[in-house]
């Protein structure tokens, strides 16, 4: 049956999770656990340092911390859909937030790195859950007409928090300890499991089908999950850890390379052949579900991409604090902030394609300002940049995830969601590592054509070197000390020089990558955002 107002779309109001009471208090209570589980990713990843210091292990080892926590989130979203069938939707995200919260705190109060890893992995299980249950919740609770408003709102958690979370880390790594990164966690966790005991119903609807779906005999699909725990978890692991390892070089990343091909291969075809499959990859035969999987995982290689990127940037070349590099990036958040009461409102009354092709378009010019970028560039400068590019993010993800569920059953919106975070979490992903393996190389080898200059011969470099050997020397240094300390920082020079036009190759590269998806768009098949009918 179609809800009050909800302009068809196959929505079903019996299958609502607020109940008599108001929706837009259920996208307040489930809001903070995502927001909590997104911000706890973002803060780890700038404490890292502190970490592998504390506990005395090596950069390399302390790095497992993050691939621990993804491999294990990578593994359950896909399958969260079939959970949450089976368990009962309000009663998996309560197990959720139970899990999350738990190994939340063993991860503060872990001795060593053996243990902090076994409850990363737990706490990546707990994370897993959380958004593809929320969207799944929204999606049920508000009719096609005012989801655009409700996945705007619910936007402030998707994207704001990995722009606060390395200022937030910084500031809590370097006043307190990194244990409290994680210790933060427990009370927030409470509150949730709390306020979601007491605000979110159980609809009807759904303790139906689960009643149904077990009357019939739950049909465990056992080689579907280990296919999917395989194949997404080696790709995990070869995105991961391919730069840190020398990719291909590495006998260990070129085996996860090729289990992931294979096990995602057979993952296919063993799934869409099912009945009842554990991942309900059928779904991607609906043109306008595939074409929104396609942006989505675009959203996620820029947002991740560019999120990891410019902090990074910041604190190698221009030598920022974790902090001060977190507060440039906090120009992003308040941009977003500004943006999304906008694409709420604009969700709905404009054509969709235009609202994602405007969007792509921005992103795709904000990254091209991006490479204009050098080494004076200054703090309110970088600033500015990153709020141009962050503009454009909430009107990507508001509408791409409001029409994600255009033209399907409403029984179908938790494995859409599933995948829907799949797609943008493997696009994460796959710009972060990509992000990582361009900038290597292009340093690389702007390093090398750079360094064929530091000869006599070259016009420029006895000048530059003789002047700063009378600097050294004026400020009291030894000639023969000085004429070695000046080919230091020529080198020095060279160095942060290469590493900047590395950068920018790959904001360039994000920038065609970003127009050539940008045609996908029109594969939409709805004329406006937010409505359409049923296939």
């Amino acid at each position: 049956m179609a809800g009050p107002g909800g302009g068809g779309g196959g929505w079903d109001a019996s299958r609502s999770a607020a109940g008599n009471r108001s929706p837009w208090l259920i996208v307040g209570v489930i809001s903070i656990a995502t927001f909590m589980e997104v911000l706890d990713t973002a803060i780890a990843n700038v404490s890292l340092d502190h970490i592998g210091g504390s506990l005395s292990v090596s950069p390399d080892e302390s790095t497992w911390v993050l691939t621990s926590y993804l491999v294990s989130n990578a593994i359950i979203i896909p399958i969260s859909g079939w959970l949450s069938n089976v368990i009962g939707r309000k009663r998996y995200y309560m197990l959720s937030v139970v899990l999350f919260t738990a190994a939340s705190f063993l991860c503060g109060i872990s001795p060593n790195i053996q243990t902090l890893i076994i409850a990363r992995i737990l706490q990546g299980i707990g994370g897993g859950g959380l958004a593809p249950s929320e969207q799944s919740m929204l999606a049920d609770t508000f009719p096609p007409a005012k989801r655009g408003q409700a996945f705007a709102a619910y936007a402030f958690v998707i994207i704001v928090a990995p722009v606060l979370g390395p200022t937030i880390g910084g500031w809590v790594t370097d006043s307190y300890s990194w244990h409290w990164i994680f210790l933060i966690n427990v009370p927030v966790g409470a509150l949730s499991l709390f306020l979601v005991g007491t605000f979110v119903d159980e609809p009807k609807a759904l303790v139906e089908d689960r009643k149904a779906l077990l009357k019939k005999g739950i049909s465990v699909d056992w080689v579907g999950f280990l296919l999917v725990a395989i194949g997404l978890g080696s790709l995990e692991l070869f995105l991961d850890r391919g730069e840190r390892d020398d990719w291909f070089g590495s006998g260990f990343i070129t085996a996860t390379a090729i289990v992931a091909a294979v096990a995602i291969a057979f993952l296919v075809i063993w799934e869409t052949t099912r009945k009842d499959p554990i991942v309900n990859l059928r779904l991607m035969a609906n043109r306008n579900f595939a074409a929104v999987l396609a942006v989505m995982f675009t959203t996620g290689v820029i947002l991740f991409g560019s999120t990891q990127l410019i902090p990074q940037m910041l604190q190698q070349v221009f030598h920022y604090t974790a902090t001060n590099a977190g507060l440039a990036m906090t120009a992003g958040g308040i941009a977003t902030v500004c943006a999304v009461p906008i694409v709420g409102r604009m969700v709905g009354k404009v054509d969709v394609r235009l609202l994602l092709g405007g969007a792509l378009l921005v992103s795709a010019a904000a990254l091209w300002h991006l490479t204009s970028l050098d080494t004076n560039a200054s703090f309110a400068t970088v600033a500015w940049s990153r709020a141009f590019q962050a503009v454009a993010l909430p009107f990507l993800f508001v509408p791409i995830t409001n029409a994600a569920y255009t033209g399907l059953k409403p029984k179908q919106t938790s494995e859409a969601s599933s995948l829907l975070n799949v797609f943008r979490n493997l696009g994460g992903s796959v710009g972060i590592a990509m992000s990582q393996a361009v900038l290597s190389d292009r340093t690389q080898i702007h390093q090398s054509r750079l360094v064929e200059h530091l000869n006599p011969l070259a016009p420029n470099y006895p000048a530059g070197l003789s002047n700063i050997e009378s600097v050294l020397r004026n400020a009291g240094m030894a000639a023969g000390q000085a004429q070695q300390a000046a080919l230091g920082q020529l080198y020095q020079i060279v160095q942060r020089q290469a590493s900047m036009m590395g950068y920018l190759d790959v904001f360039a590269d994000l920038m065609i990558f970003t127009l050539c998806v940008a045609p996908v768009v029109f594969l939409l098949k709805t004329p406006k955002g937010g409505q359409g009918g049923a296939a």
